[in-house]
């Protein structure tokens, strides 16, 4: 419900809006959680069904169970995500000084601060909207104005469902000024106690009211806030609970989960409707079983990882803010058409659109805003990438025809997938039917996964021991670099998949290939589930008689260790020997996999490489900037830093917005960029955020126009294969070093 930043304090690491974090001894992004996002929306539905009794029509036990008893985690879940993404960092036992500098360790309040004015700005605007209601209806005409208005304000909302606003900001101010006196423990139970008190004021009112000195307490208490649910007795132990959560590494099982939410969720059933049967309820929001119910709800919640959903979160916020005027609508609009019969009568039909507009509200605003906001910057202001996503899948069904019938793609998306974007490629991959990707670390891997992306992921490179758990909770398949790598592997205690690496000449990863007792002995590690093997080409570009006589021994080697440990009643799994250069000199090759990186982006590693079989490859990616000025410069001016170039005579001189802090290499020599078309030559040394062309034969070159630095423009092209052996390197480590202060745009034309 509320607008939270998607990020939070994990103890001993220093986070930030990069969204870093560390687990073990890989750094990771922070985790987005598709399905809290789902839920919000979830449960701003089942707050329009709380006050629209979509099923009073049917039966009125019916409607007290799906309002009254399960709608009431709703409320709860929002609380919840407040704490976990916002308190964790303040409700954390930390010690009053460091010991070595004796400097007092104070905590970061911006965050909290900056939630609580925004919260606060939301609950100023929502007051608004209903003051015309209010003003209609009475509000202000009643006795003891101000000291009521006073108190809705503080603790009841002016209008019956803004109450969670106001409770939110009090109850996470609540919370903050008592981490500031007392330490976590003694803010959870202090939170339950407040909890336990409301809950005597709400569900369990009938009882305590048997006791007169309860009752006169409550009594005095219900001149303050009309009800205990409010930012004192209710918010405080959702709050807490949600930030526990996100504190705490001890996460339960996804059976844990399951079995402890239906426990809890039948206990809730049963106390709800004992509860009602005995007309013990003065309020209905708050439970006993609730706190256990959402504690295991919420931990089934983050197990549904994948991409974030930020549009949920306004739509669900809009829902919840705007769904009392739907109410308002939807009977206006029964009556005028006189369709009461449908529309009011008929509950069901009534919370149903209620839903309706509700939700259209929620994505009119969204798309309104989306399309005139102005405080985001321009992603074509200074210098870009574009992402040509049909030249990749035109790549994939070019380098699929050359493969044989029975050889499954496997793309290499590590290092961002060479600076294209591994995320967006991979969404894209899998929309083109490739399930098999590899990548260089850890971290990659389990980006992908987070982000939604199926099929097979292999780690090219080394995973520390502290973080094997990440390999079987992503399902990521670990290469095998060495026997005595295969053996800490196995004590691990779980099975892992992997793939063993056979080092057939490269030395860099892998067993020897004549290692063979070693590789043995890795089939007898009960732990590791081996479905591969393979090996890496050093020399398959090269197309001289000795690069050609070495790759064909190490593809020999290669084929005759395979045989042997098949011949010795082993299953070396799926193979694979071929990278790009493999498939484009050696397409011959029958294997389970073809790795394919640089070739998969529509470009070579040099434009000097010489390839056996003809394939139409499209360059995926162009690099685009805006010329910043232009001025004219006189015979002996000199140009940039060191003043490397001089003017023989006057010139035109633009300078362009990118650099090498952008990727584009500083020793780039001779190199050019487009304009109009036209080839203009950059003179002096490369800035870190500019640098200068020459365009005195460009007539229109002119401050703010777009210009190539890699790509096509008209009829010429600067392709970066140009760009990097101008530069003394290959296009591998080009793209791979393109910045991400580059905006990439992606283009499906």
């Amino acid at each position: 419900m509320n607008s939270d930043r998607e990020w939070m304090k994990v103890p001993g690491v220093n986070m930030n809006e990069d969204n870093i974090t560390r687990f073990g001894q890989t750094v990771f992004k922070i985790k987005e959680y598709e399905g809290l996002d789902y839920f919000r929306l979830m449960a701003a539905f089942l707050i329009v069904a709380i006050h629209t009794s979509p099923f009073t029509s049917f039966s009125q036990e019916a409607d007290f169970i799906v309002t009254r008893i399960i709608a009431r985690v709703a409320v709860p879940f929002f609380f919840m995500v407040t704490g976990f993404f916002l308190l964790p960092g303040y409700l954390k036992d930390i010690p009053s000084s460091d010991n070595e500098s004796g400097q007092v360790i104070k905590k970061n309040t911006a965050p909290l601060v900056n939630f609580m004015l925004k919260t606060a700005r939301l609950y100023g605007i929502a007051i608004l909207i209903y003051l015309p209601i209010n003003l209609y209806s009475g509000y202000f005409s009643q006795k003891n104005m101000v000291p009521a208005l006073i108190k809705d304000i503080l603790f009841n909302g002016t209008f019956y469902h803004l109450w969670y606003l106001p409770a939110v900001i009090m109850g996470t101010g609540f919370l903050y000024a008592l981490s500031r006196k007392l330490n976590r423990t003694s803010i959870i139970i202090l939170s339950v106690i407040l909890y336990f008190i409301g809950l005597m004021g709400d569900s369990y009112y009938g009882i305590t009211v048997r006791a007169s000195w309860l009752k006169t307490f409550y009594d005095l208490l219900f001149r303050i806030s009309d009800y205990t649910r409010n930012g004192i007795f209710y918010a405080p132990v959702f709050l807490v609970m949600g930030a526990v959560i996100a504190y705490s590494g001890r996460k339960p099982t996804l059976n844990r989960c399951i079995s402890g939410f239906m426990l809890s969720a039948v206990l809730l059933f049963s106390e709800g409707m004992l509860l009602n049967r005995y007309n013990l309820q003065k309020h209905d929001s708050m439970y006993f079983f609730l706190l256990p119910c959402m504690y295991y709800l919420f931990h089934l919640l983050l197990l549904w990882q994948g991409t974030g959903r930020k549009s949920l979160r306004a739509v669900s916020m809009i829902i919840y803010i705007i769904h009392p005027l739907g109410i308002i609508a939807v009977r206006g609009f029964a009556k005028v058409l006189g369709l009461e019969h449908y529309l009011i009568d008929n509950s069901l039909l009534h919370y149903l659109a209620v839903c309706i507009i509700s939700l259209f509200a929620g994505v009119a605003f969204l798309f309104i805003f989306h399309k005139f906001k102005y405080d985001t910057p321009d992603t074509k202001g200074r210098a870009w990438i574009e992402i040509n996503l049909n030249h990749l899948k035109h790549n994939v069904k070019e380098l699929r025809s050359i493969l044989p019938g029975d050889c499954t793609l496997m793309a290499v998306v590590k290092a961002n997938a060479y600076g294209h974007g591994d995320m967006r490629i991979s969404r894209e991959l899998n929309k083109t039917g490739v399930y098999s990707f590899a990548v260089a670390t850890l971290s990659e891997g389990v980006q992908l996964r987070r982000n939604g992306i199926k099929g097979e992921i292999l780690i090219f490179g080394y995973t520390h021991p502290q973080d094997f758990k990440y390999l079987v909770k992503y399902n990521l398949i670990q290469t095998v670099v060495d026997y005595e790598y295969a053996q800490i592997l196995n004590n691990y205690g779980k099975k892992i998949s992997v793939h063993i690496k056979i080092d057939t000449g490269m030395h860099r990863l892998g067993e020897n290939y004549n290692n063979i007792s070693n590789l043995e002995a890795i089939f007898h590690l009960e732990n590791l589930r081996i479905e591969g093997s393979y090996t890496h080409l050093s020399a398959a570009d090269g197309s001289s008689r000795e690069d050609i006589a070495f790759t064909r021994n190490q593809i020999d080697h290669f084929y005759k260790t395979i045989g042997r440990l098949k011949n010795l009643g082993y299953n070396p799994g799926k193979l694979h020997i071929q990278s790009s250069y493999g498939v484009l000199n050696y397409p011959e090759l029958h294997c389970d996999y073809a790795r394919i990186g640089i070739a998969l982006y529509g470009v070579l590693s040099s434009g000097q490489d010489h390839i056996q079989v003809s394939v139409d490859l499209r360059p995926v990616l162009s690099v685009k900037a805006r010329i910043v000025m232009t001025k004219m410069i006189e015979k002996g001016d000199a140009v940039s830093y060191g003043r490397m170039f001089t003017a023989l005579d006057s010139r035109k001189v633009a300078t362009v917005a990118i650099g090498y802090a952008d990727g584009i290499p500083r020793n780039l020599a001779n190199g050019s960029i487009l304009v109009d078309g036209q080839r203009a030559p950059i003179i002096g040394r490369i800035c870190m955020d500019q640098l200068m062309i020459d365009v005195t034969d460009i007539p229109d070159s002119q401050q703010d126009k777009i210009v190539t630095v890699i790509g096509r423009e008209g009829g010429s092209q600067i392709r970066a294969e140009e760009v990097a052996s101008k530069s003394g390197t290959i296009t591998n480590e080009l793209l791979t070093r393109l910045g991400n202060r580059l905006n990439r745009i992606y283009l499906n034309s």
